[in-house]
């Protein structure tokens, strides 16, 4: 140092190397110094000079890393200090011709930055983007460069931002943060941004632009596609980027919801809690923590489930005693006015009540304060649900009359949901809720919309099935048989006689009136007292039959019940049925109501004109099968015919009950005799070896009709229709990993439409399948067995498949690999410890052996040799002794170099495990000698550690082949790719201290060493 504080550069960059000296120190001195000299250029010079040591490092050590942040401070504290608002304005207004140009010790340092991002070593490209990064970083907000200076960085940087290392990569992207334009419509770094975001295969550049890139409506779309994006640290930094710089209203409804369906679903818990904890807080506090706007947001109608999902999460991080804080608006009774219902308000009361009661004890008292009583909720359920109205044909055509019918079924199912978290212990409000319950489903007004839930809403306050199916039962009759008051019109001809009778009567009252008038005036008066004993019998037949005529002339009202069969009728009844079914116990037998409730009701429905019936009543008989064996015998052809048959919707619905049954009873159902054995339990050893075996072994299954059914499977997998493909082929997979079935030819089958180009927009087939492969091979040896049995057929289906076909763009490689990762021995949830024991892949490599001795100038030999290194061989002697022969033989027959190369190489490393077999028997047969084991211990180290040509290091397990040069660096970036470690001592401290000084850089040994040289 000199004597007046000022330091000389090499000094200064020793300092800088420590972190604990003070930067700002060195970089006041340093420029002191500088502002003295007249002539720059020699500092300059000197000090690139140093600042090249730096450069070539391309790890991220401490020294290194101090020495380019004092680099960054110093080049930038030339820059003027940042100006006021009026000083700005003076300058705009001035805008003289003579501005002045940067500072020169700063452009001399960008000109040599960009004169070395070309450079061949990685190291210096990465340290001139680095040193960039931190220049424009560390100026001002509001600095500005030469017009052209900025266009060479620029250029600069977007070459750089396409190296082939991604830490090179990751600084250039971060240097043009500054350089970003977003209201131009082409500019070129958004361009390059929006392209690495798509494009970039490493992880760590991804992040590096989603924490740099400006948001416009151009941007927006590429980083919401970011948060599904494969690694678990993008999709957390876009969330976070999204709760920080968009505004909920620069968000469509769609988007809005996307997020929230995929956010709090993630596989990873720190991108769900990212989402709880970051993005719905700063959406609330853009909302002014209204959770009902929030909701309107979300449109609550047709995403119901979503907003539910939102509003725990909010819940869940919202203390306790703030649950009841929110803007809930319920009067004295603890309800909401029925004016003032909507969509968003009645599923927050739904989604808060439903969360109060998962807090047990403690939810209940609050649940007291936000709930009434359950009678007077019942009858307020009640009052509601009379009010939603029923539309004619003509008003269906107004939309408005529409959206307000929606609009009220979509709070009533609401309302329903919410009965659930009464309390029902008390005998009279459960009764006043069932009462209630049971009077909607009898309203004809009720909409068919709510009937399945108010059905389910009933059976849960029912505990035995009985009862359930009694109530159900008398539900049903009275809605399809109402009562109903029929007047009956009077009979002509019974009113006919009544009249002459009367005329016959009056006739006679008058004789005798007069007979009596003569006899008085005769004064016989016996005869006169026997007249008027008649005269009065007459005159009370008279008014008598005045009487009946009066009540025979009024129609006379009768109760009588008429059987209703439309199609609303039925569907309404249907339903109820379904989910009297769904509640039921499966070991609940079919009884005399349920069979009553079939016949009437369910088997007339399946021949009904009007789909939605029929698809109602195909469930109802798949489910009514499930309890019983005889049922499902009876009824199975017809199942299987519907599902052949019928409208895409209802072959679906029957296809789903052949697979329970099948899955339930297996294919024994289809025997005609029941079986004699005793049902064993299906997780017990011996019925998992029975249903492993192939239906067509066991003798009680009829072969032709389990061939017909498999047939029929096997065709629904070439079907266009892609939800009765996806159908299919998950009910397969159910019925191969249960074990109904065991089957090579299905299972390449599924493997095939796995890999099919047709069906790669069907994502729940994909996942399903993708699902079953793992599962199914690791269950156990048998399984295993099944895939290597399917290996060939599947191989040979897309090596034969024609051009035109789909299955002719399928990576065969991939596929191999796939099956042979399936039947790895060291797969299995259980593997073997017996590592003499043979194995799938010992029977596949046999296989693999004799097909390339077939044919050995067909194209797929070259395939089967090159799987053939993949496989994990058992140490059996018997078959290494035969691989052996084959492997001989085919490297006589075989003239291919890429396959004799593979061959010899599997050839090399089992001569090699035999010699080594052999040499550890010998000496554990031999008497003790020490020099005899010094020498062949001696001959194993050098024998391990000089391999042969073609011999592959450590054992052929999963895993176990070296990635390619290419692969490393496209993947290499910090923090990524770091090697697991094996299990080892864990050192002490003092141990690990002395490691981590070793292993610092320091660069002054560096430049004294240059020093001394010159």
């Amino acid at each position: 140092m000199t004597a007046d504080g000022e330091l000389e550069i090499k000094e200064a960059f020793q300092r800088a190397q420590k972190g604990h000296n003070n930067k700002a120190k060195l970089v006041a001195s340093l420029k002191s110094r500088y502002n003295k000299l007249e002539d720059k250029t020699l500092f300059h010079e000197e000090f690139v000079h140093y600042l090249k040591y730096a450069m070539i490092v391309y790890k991220r050590e401490p020294a290194v890393e101090n020495v380019i942040e004092f680099v960054a401070k110093f080049a930038t504290s030339f820059q003027p200090p940042p100006k006021t608002d009026e000083e700005e304005e003076e300058e705009q207004e001035e805008e003289e011709e003579d501005v002045e140009d940067d500072h020169p010790f700063l452009s001399f340092i960008f000109n040599f930055l960009l004169e070395s991002h070309k450079a061949s070593s990685h190291a210096v490209r990465f340290r001139v983007c680095q040193l960039i990064n931190k220049l424009l970083g560390s100026m001002a907000e509001n600095a500005q460069i030469d017009d052209d200076l900025f266009d060479h960085i620029h250029q600069a940087m977007l070459v750089r931002v396409t190296d082939k290392f991604p830490n090179v990569r990751i600084q250039a992207a971060l240097a043009m943060t500054r350089l970003q334009q977003p209201m131009e419509a082409d500019c070129p770094t958004i361009n390059a941004y929006m392209l690495i975001l798509e494009n970039d295969s490493n992880a760590e550049v991804r992040r590096a632009v989603l924490s740099c890139i400006a948001m416009s409506p151009q941007t927006l779309p590429k980083v919401l596609k970011r948060t599904r994006d494969i690694k678990e640290a993008v999709r957390k930094l876009a969330y976070q980027v999204l709760a920080d710089k968009v505004h909920i209203k620069a968000l469509s409804i769609a988007q809005r919801v996307s997020l929230m369906q995929q956010g709090l679903h993630d596989s990873s818990e720190a991108v769900r809690e990212v989402v709880r904890s970051r993005l719905l807080p700063a959406w609330l506090r853009r909302l002014d923590g209204d959770i009902v706007e929030l909701l309107h947001r979300l449109d609550v109608e047709n995403c119901d489930q979503t907003a539910q999902d939102t509003l725990r999460a909010i819940f869940t991080n919202t203390p306790t005693d703030q649950l009841l804080q929110n803007n809930l608006q319920l009067d004295q009774r603890k309800l909401i006015p029925e004016d003032s219902l909507s969509c968003e308000n009645v599923l927050y009361w739904r989604a808060l009540c439903e969360f109060i009661k998962t807090k047990g004890d403690e939810g209940d008292e609050i649940l007291e304060q936000v709930l009434p009583d359950s009678a007077t909720y019942a009858d307020y359920l009640y009052g509601y649900l009379k009010t939603v109205p029923l539309l004619s044909e003509e008003q269906r055509a107004d939309f408005s009359q529409l959206e307000l019918v929606m609009r009220k079924e979509f709070i009533s199912q609401q309302l329903i949901h919410l009965a659930g978290c009464l309390d029902t212990n008390e005998e009279g409000g459960r009764k006043r809720v069932l009462a209630v319950l049971k009077e909607m489903l009898l309203l004809p007004q009720t909409p068919s919309s709510l009937v399945s839930l108010l059905t389910d809403k009933l059976l849960s306050l029912i505990p035995d099935d009985h009862r359930r199916t009694q109530i159900v039962a008398e539900i049903i009759s009275d809605v399809r048989e109402p009562i109903m008051e029929a007047s009956q019109p009077a009979d002509e001809n019974e009113s006919r006689r009544q009249q002459v009778k009367l005329a016959e009567v009056k006739v006679r009252f008058l004789e005798a009136k007069q007979a009596l008038e003569d006899c008085i005036s005769a004064q016989d008066f016996g005869r006169a007292a026997e007249l008027k004993n008649s005269i009065t019998e007459l005159e009370n037949q008279r008014n008598q039959i005045i009487q009946d005529i009066a009540e025979s002339s009024q129609p006379a009202d009768k109760e009588i019940r008429t059987e209703k069969n439309d199609p609303e009728t039925l569907l309404r009844c249907l339903t109820m049925c379904a989910e009297l079914l769904k509640r039921m116990n499966i070991k609940t037998r079919i009884g005399p109501t349920m069979s009553a409730i079939m016949s009437s009701l369910i088997l007339p429905s399946i021949a009904n004109a009007h789909p939605a019936v029929r698809n109602m009543a195909v469930v109802c008989l798949g489910t009514c099968t499930l309890h019983s064996k005889e049922l499902a015998k009876t009824h199975m052809v017809l199942l299987l015919q519907i599902a052949q048959l019928d409208e895409v919707k209802i072959r679906i619905s029957a296809l789903r009950a052949i697979i329970d049954l099948l899955l339930l009873f297996g294919f024994q159902l289809l025997s005609d005799k029941p079986a004699t054995q005793t049902a064993l339990p299906s997780n017990s050893p011996d019925r998992q070896e029975e249903e492993a075996t192939p239906a067509e072994e066991k003798g009680e299954t009829p072969e032709d009709t389990a061939q017909s059914i498999l047939v029929m499977l096997s065709e629904f997998l070439d079907c266009e229709v892609s939800d009765l493909r996806t159908e299919t082929a998950e009910g397969l997979a159910k019925l191969m990993y249960t074990g109904r079935i065991s089957s090579a030819k299905m299972l390449s089958r599924l493997v095939l439409l796995w890999y099919n180009p047709v069906t790669e927009d069907d994502t729940r087939l994909r996942h399903c399948l993708g699902v079953f492969f793992q599962l199914y091979a690791r269950e156990s040896r048998a399984h295993q067995e099944v895939v290597e049995e399917c290996f060939l057929p599947t191989v040979r289906t897309l090596m034969n498949a024609p051009a035109t076909s789909p299955l002719a763009e399928v990576d065969i490689s991939n596929v191999v690999e796939l099956l042979i990762e399936l039947t790895r021995p060291s797969a299995l949830i259980k593997p073997s410890t017996n590592t003499e024991e043979e194995c799938v892949h010992d029977y596949m490599a046999v296989r693999l052996c004799g097909e390339m001795l077939k044919d050995p100038t067909a194209p797929e030999v070259r395939l089967y040799a090159k799987s053939l290194g993949s496989l994990e061989l058992s140490r059996n002697e018997t078959t290494r002794k035969d691989l052996l022969t084959l492997l001989q033989q085919i490297t006589q027959v075989v003239k291919d170099r890429i396959c004799l190369r593979a061959v010899e190489k599997l050839l090399d490393q089992l001569v090699d495990s035999k010699e080594q077999a052999e040499l550890l028997s010998a000496s554990a047969l031999q008497p003790l000698d020490v020099n005899a084991d010094e020498a062949a211990t001696e001959d194993a180290s050098k024998s391990a550690k000089r391999p042969k040509r073609g011999q592959r290091k450590g054992s052929i397990a999963k895993g176990g082949r070296k990635p390619s040069r290419r692969a490393e660096s496209s993947e290499e970036s910090d923090g990524e790719n770091v090697p697991e470690a094996g299990p080892e001592v864990r050192p002490s401290r003092r141990a690990k201290t002395a490691a981590l000084e070793k292993t610092k850089l320091d660069l002054s040994a560096l430049i004294n060493q240059e020093a001394n040289m010159s």
